[in-house]
């Protein structure tokens, strides 16, 4: 007998028993807690099983009438959250995604193995339980050389920056990819200021040795992980290994202890091996993907 999986809409999620869905869920991410979904998604509707012992978001928009599930920015990893899934309960929810939604591209997360209608993508984590002198053998020999380069040529890890200081270098970055980003950057400067408030957000920074700042990232952090989730870099500090010197001055601070650094991709190749040249260990976790628009609309998702 199938489960009594429920379409709920936005107005009706129980909020406080979502979030304490996400607090006991072995696959649970910061991107899946209610709060967020309220900062970074258009609309936001569910599915619900049982009295939230099993959630799904479903963050949607609608183009010339037609809804369809998409990935709000900086939500890396969505899908099915709870209790441990199997791979039929899995499809249940997938399957039961109401007939409404059109279209479909959302990335799920790892307890979701098994999804129909879906590719395999690629993550990064590295377990920061070890101490940095165990971690730092584990960074190859390019890793190395270029965090000793940096500081070697007097550059500096900073906290004196602001927000608005990672957003500006990441806005030059991704201006070129991204035709919301104004929009989308508004709603992440909200959800920062709200963890930052909850001591669940810092700000990393690598000054040149001219005081200008090279490289710079926000981190946050939920249930024993830490997200790698803005990062603003300045051409200048490609060739003096800013960035290396960031990653590692993070993972320097935060060594020895029960916590996960989650670099949040990728598929790129080059980003790939950069995460992975520190230790990361590879993660993989379906994206969602399926189009049921009529021929005639196909165009819709361009």
């Amino acid at each position: 007998m199938a489960p009594d999986i429920k379409w709920v809409r936005a107005g009706s999620i129980d909020r406080l028993k979502w979030d304490q869905c996400m607090d006991q869920a072995e696959n649970s991410r910061i991107y899946g807690y209610s709060w967020y979904l309220d900062a970074m998604a258009e609309n936001w509707d569910a599915l619900v099983l049982g009295d939230h012992e099993w959630i799904m978001p479903l963050p949607w928009r609608s183009k010339y009438g037609i809804r369809y599930i998409y990935q709000p920015f900086l939500c890396a990893q969505l899908g099915i959250f709870g209790k441990p899934l199997t791979v039929e309960l899995t499809r249940q929810f997938i399957e039961a995604i109401p007939a409404c939604f059109r279209l479909a591209e959302i990335s799920l997360n790892p307890g979701n193995s098994g999804a129909p209608h879906s590719l395999i993508r690629n993550n990064y984590v590295l377990d920061l339980r070890p101490s940095y002198e165990q971690l730092y053998q584990q960074y190859r020999e390019n890793i190395q050389r270029n965090t000793k380069k940096a500081f070697q040529l007097g550059c500096q890890v900073t906290f004196e920056i602001g927000v608005e200081q990672v957003i500006g270098l990441a806005l030059s970055q991704m201006h070129k990819t991204d035709k919301n980003i104004e929009r989308n950057i508004q709603l992440f400067n909200k959800l920062y200021e709200l963890l930052k408030i909850k001591q669940e957000a810092t700000i990393y920074g690598i000054n040149g040795p001219d005081g200008q700042l090279l490289a710079s990232a926000v981190f946050f952090f939920s249930k024993g992980r830490a997200y790698y989730i803005l990062v603003g870099n300045h051409p200048n500090g490609r060739t003096i290994g800013a960035s290396h010197a960031l990653i590692d001055a993070f993972i320097k601070d935060h060594s020895g202890q029960q916590l996960l650094l989650d670099f949040e991709g990728s598929d790129i190749r080059n980003l790939a091996f950069f995460y992975s040249s520190f230790g990361a260990g590879l993660e993989q976790y379906p994206f969602l993907k399926w189009n049921r628009l009529p021929a005639w609309l196909k165009w819709l998702k361009s």
